[in-house]
């Protein structure tokens, strides 16, 4: 079982402090949801356990096993075995999806001193993923989010996930522009990584809807730039019920 392990993690941005010492322990074998309202450090963290440049660490550890994950690029942290979805993926003109895709394995196969996989090979290999997800297999011609909508580029990114197999599966709001239909095949795939492959998930995301597919091991609230609350998936559908100011600021009575 691979550990990533966060103590005590402070970091800025354009001189602001957004994160204030966070704690957290993820677990290849888990799910652990984060949550928490706009501006709460959520996303920031998931960019600095990637290796996000525009943040500077002023305090603080993340380590994967005994790998100091902060002294690693980004290139080595994917390499490692982190995967980001990002909230809003970015265009890449002129690059088919599928040639970035393959080289994409190709960069972790030459890690492991594994021989390159042809194009023929990649094309058998990603049609059981495609399945998963409900896409068209066009996809593998078109331009790396060019003109996609907001779920076909969600879609995408867990078409990744499910083909590069990582280690740490870090999905920042995946489920945001979702439909019904997308939310479900969305989260089919990611269990299915899940459950096949081992990999870890951290699931940033705002709404209780998408733990109606995936069941968290562990919910955590962040507030201020830091982890205020933990739990179960009950702890989101309370927060889900009351909303964050009951959950973060409980009432005592008595």
């Amino acid at each position: 079982m691979d550990k990533l392990i966060i103590k005590n993690l402070h970091a800025k941005a354009g001189g602001h402090l957004i994160l204030n010492g966070v704690d957290l322990e993820i677990k290849s074998n888990e799910i652990t949801v984060l949550m928490g309202q706009n501006g709460s450090g959520k996303s920031t963290l998931l960019n600095i356990i990637m290796g996000h440049p525009k943040y500077e660490i002023t305090k603080g550890s993340i380590y994967f096993n005994d790998i100091d994950v902060l002294s690693l690029d980004v290139s080595k942290r994917a390499k490692l075995g982190f995967f980001l979805a990002f909230q809003n993926p970015v265009e890449v003109s002129g690059v088919s999806y599928g040639n970035f895709l393959r080289q994409a394995k190709n960069e972790l196969l030459k890690e492991e001193n594994k021989k390159n996989i042809s194009p023929r090979e990649f094309l058998n290999q990603i049609k059981e993923n495609i399945e998963i997800l409900k896409m068209d297999s066009s996809i593998i011609g078109k331009t790396v989010n060019e003109g996609f909508s907001g779920g076909e580029k969600k879609k995408a990114e867990i078409l990744q996930l499910s083909y590069l197999k990582p280690k740490f599966a870090l999905l920042d709001e995946i489920d945001s522009g979702l439909d019904i239909d997308a939310l479900k095949h969305v989260s089919e795939a990611i269990m299915y990584c899940y459950k096949n492959y081992k990999s870890g998930v951290l699931l940033v995301t705002h709404y209780q809807r998408i733990l109606n597919y995936i069941v968290p091991d562990k919910v955590y609230i962040m507030a201020a730039g830091k982890i205020v609350r933990e739990g179960g998936k009950e702890l989101a559908e309370k927060l889900e019920r009351e909303g964050y100011g009951a959950v973060i600021n409980p009432v005592k009575r008595g």
